[in-house]
């Protein structure tokens, strides 16, 4: 009977007693790190074979080695693997199961190297692999915002600030808005994943091992860009998983905003858009109810991954060097920060894609605000009045129409006269909408010339 089938003893002849059901229990991880069976595996075949390489293994315990991780995989896979509390965590239930089918070299595989720099490695490749994930999915995204743009691009809309109307807008330049935010976060998190990337194994407990370990080699076969270059750091840093944690909150962030319009929009105060059914649930009591369960979801998970990221800087904030138990504790906020923020880009990106627009209610409330009011202003400086000058007028203009239930567009010629002399008939031409609206013809304004080319743009960089 081996080590790990001793249920209960202590972990060695130290212990004068074995761990209390307890405290087992409360320290263990099993049941949810178990899900970096994968990067542990992957992790312990690059670590044997370079154990191999080096001469500190045999080359037959290499290959009852892989074998024996070969069987493992299929088990785990089939959901036939007997994960086990008392043996603590995802790594030493795999070493156990090992042990049993491949007996002494199952033991040979832990030979320098720890649990500390054994789950920071696990961890990151895990990280890894989420990172890809999800800047696929902010892709995703990204892609169903510019279909959706494309299709309105000529549509008018108010522009606010201040939830205000402040000036008109097309559709698709407010999408695009969102596209610029998600691309920001594909740049982010991709950045985030240099530093995640590297390999803190062979920095074994905290101060490296005496075995003639080739790290850049284990390195190079994981497809890290480099190792951690020093061992305590290695085990014990994990501003890593912060720093993606951050990344993830900032895009759950501009989730949240683009959640917060859509939900204003769907509200018949506003009927700028209509949500697919399938994304939207009813009333248990009011059967004209349809409530834009999505978005305000979303909205709400939002402060659940901030809270994720509050959690991890405080758990790092009071730990000496090196490896503290605390850090078990990364992980369920890590885990679940990844898979909330996958669940929402992906129910996002299909959710996007059924957006009916209501185009004629947009134009509608466009026009109750006096949203071409800073044009009428900019035609009187084009006419030689200093902006603060016509920015006076144009307040009385304001008032004028305001006191007449009128848009300034209805405003007869002679009243706009009486505001100044300098106002003639080409006025209306910029007080109109769509006027307005194409008078923004520089880079990175809502005409429409402008916004198919940002189409143009983000299609060749998203193909």
């Amino acid at each position: 009977m081996n080590q790990f089938d001793k249920k209960s003893e202590a972990w060695s002849a130290l212990f004068s007693e074995p761990m209390s059901d307890l405290v087992k229990r409360y320290t263990a991880s099993v049941f949810f790190d178990k899900r970096l069976w994968k990067a542990d595996i992957e992790g312990s075949l690059a670590h044997a074979s370079m154990l191999a390489r080096q001469g500190i293994i045999g080359a037959q315990d290499l290959n009852d080695i892989e074998r024996g991780m070969a069987q493992i995989t299929q088990e785990i896979e089939a959901g036939q693997f007997d994960w086990k509390l008392d043996l603590e965590d995802v790594h030493l239930n795999i070493e156990a199961r090992l042990t049993q089918l491949v007996g002494d070299a199952g033991k040979r595989l832990h030979t320098g190297r720890s649990r500390n720099d054994q789950v920071a490695t696990d961890v990151r490749l895990w990280l890894r692999g989420e990172i890809d994930l999800i800047s696929a999915l902010l892709g995703d995204v990204q892609k169903a915002l510019v279909d959706l743009a494309e299709r309105n691009v000529e549509v008018i809309m108010p522009g606010f600030t201040h939830l205000q109307v402040a000036q008109p807008v097309s559709f698709g330049h407010h999408m695009l808005a969102y596209v610029e935010m998600f691309e920001r976060d594909q740049d982010r998190i991709a950045d985030v994943r240099k530093r995640v990337n590297r390999l803190p194994l062979g920095a074994a407990a905290l101060a490296g091992t005496s075995y003639p370990l080739d790290r850049e080699s284990v390195a190079r076969a994981l497809e890290m860009d480099g190792v951690c270059q020093n061992s305590l750091d290695a085990v014990s840093d994990r501003d890593f998983a912060i720093e993606f944690t951050a990344a993830a909150s900032i895009a759950m962030v501009h989730i949240s905003r683009l959640s917060e319009e859509l939900v204003l929009w769907t509200s018949q105060n506003f009927s700028f858009i209509k949500i697919a059914d399938r994304f939207t649930t009813g009333s248990s009591i009011m059967p004209q109810k349809k409530n834009p369960d999505v978005p305000e979801l979303a909205r709400g998970k939002t402060g659940r991954v901030v809270g994720h990221l509050m959690g991890l800087i405080t758990l790092m904030k009071g730990q000496p060097l090196a490896y503290n138990k605390d850090n078990q504790e990364d992980k369920e906020p890590l885990f679940d920060t990844a898979d909330t923020l996958k669940d929402t880009l992906r129910i996002f990106a299909e959710m996007i894609g059924g957006i009916t627009v209501q185009a004629e209610a947009m134009e509608k409330a466009a026009l109750r605000g006096y949203a071409t009011a800073t044009d009428l202003a900019d035609y009187l400086v084009k006419k030689g009045l200093p902006f603060r000058d016509a920015h006076e007028i144009v307040a009385h203009a304001v008032k004028a129409a305001t006191s007449h239930n009128c848009d300034l567009s209805e405003l007869p010629l002679t009243v706009l006269q009486g505001f100044h002399p300098k106002i003639d008939k080409d006025v209306y031409d910029v007080l109109s909408l769509r006027g307005s609206l194409n008078a923004r013809d520089i880079l990175g304004g809502t005409a429409p010339a402008q916004v198919r080319a940002q189409i143009a743009r983000h299609r060749a960089r998203l193909a």
